[in-house]
């Protein structure tokens, strides 16, 4: 009878001891897919949003480097969203954040070119 009690006690302790590690090997791996998914999602929000002119006028007189910087965001942001639809690892989301973030530097130096803002400004690391 002694010998089930403490067969019992090893087993729960086990059992504790199992679910503690593998709780700690789950907090030290890389972001999930999911994590990466939210993250290019968000870039992704971001550069359309910059997209959107705030005034049409303003774009329409754009230089011809202007023109060229927001062609540019407008490739990046096509390409990255492709590149969302196909996606399923953290690593294939993590080439569409590069993509998107890539476009916002191309937006950035456009809206530089309006007078907008500064061109040497670089997005926020997220």
């Amino acid at each position: 009878m002694g010998f089930m009690v403490v067969l019992s006690v090893l087993l729960v302790v086990g059992a504790v001891g199992g679910v503690v590690a593998q709780r700690r090997s789950r907090r030290d791996r890389h972001p999930s897919g999911l994590d990466a998914e939210a993250e290019a999602n968000q870039w992704l929000v971001r550069l359309g949003g910059g997209l959107v002119p705030p005034d049409v006028r303003a774009w329409a007189g754009a230089g011809e480097d202007t023109a060229r910087a927001l062609t540019s965001a407008a490739d990046c942001h096509r390409e990255a969203r492709a590149r969302l639809a196909d996606a399923r690892t953290a690593a294939e989301y993590a080439e569409v954040t590069r993509t998107a973030r890539e476009g916002l530097d191309h937006l950035r130096r456009a809206r530089a070119g309006l007078g907008r803002e500064t061109a040497s400004a670089s997005p926020a690391a997220g």
